[in-house]
């Protein structure tokens, strides 16, 4: 089996479940808890919460494994060993939020309807580039895809996310991905469409501004 298939798009333009405009988009507050003072070894000069400090991984939240038309997803795939598994925000390429079930297995990342358990999107994680995220304590990442186009989510377990993206890769490869840690950052969100994410730490929290380049 190619542990490093070439992942399928599934997106498809179903109704958004937040509107957060058409061209900028910007979250106060988002992940504006107390910072703390470690950083991942990955991270370079990330601030993590101290509430991200405190909290114990345990991969996959939604247990995949009780929810057989999941399990068909990606037995589908050729995929059964789910290494994480939770709901995330997605951004589309207009500025809106899209909830989805994201899941990482030792193949591939995959995006996933909750309404409807199907498949959007299917990304080899040897397709993957890189990783992108602020130096602060919100909860937004990006992952770049030169083949295809980025992802650009919000999580609260952003920080356990990135950590097992990097792990599993390294684990299937030996390649060490990198995760570029920046309060601006560019990605595609779409195939003509580049995209800038600025974060900015305001009083009371985070805020977070996306815009088109």
């Amino acid at each position: 089996m190619d542990r490093y298939r070439k992942g399928t798009d599934f997106e498809e333009s179903d109704p958004p479940v937040f509107d957060t405009g058409d061209d900028d988009a910007a979250e106060e507050g988002a992940g504006g808890e107390e910072e703390g003072e470690d950083q991942e070894p990955f991270m370079g000069g990330k601030v993590r919460r101290k509430a991200s400090r405190r909290r114990e991984y345990r991969g996959d939240y939604l247990d995949v494994p009780s929810r057989p038309r999941l399990m068909k997803i990606l037995e589908k795939q050729g995929d059964k060993t789910v290494v994480f598994a939770d709901k995330v925000l997605k951004f589309t390429g207009s500025g809106k939020m899209k909830r989805r079930i994201f899941i990482i297995t030792d193949f591939a990342l995959y995006l996933i309807d909750p309404e409807t358990d199907a498949l959007k999107r299917r990304i080899a994680l040897a397709a993957v580039d890189k990783l992108c995220l602020s130096k602060l304590s919100d909860n937004f990442f990006a992952i770049v895809i030169p083949t295809e186009y980025d992802l650009l989510m919000a999580s609260t377990r952003k920080t356990e996310i990135v950590k097992v993206v990097v792990d599993v890769t390294k684990n299937a490869s030996d390649y060490e991905l990198e995760v570029a840690v920046s309060n601006r950052f560019e990605y595609n969100a779409a195939a003509t469409l580049v995209k800038e994410v600025f974060f900015e730490e305001v009083e009371g929290g985070i805020k977070t501004r996306i815009s088109k380049k």
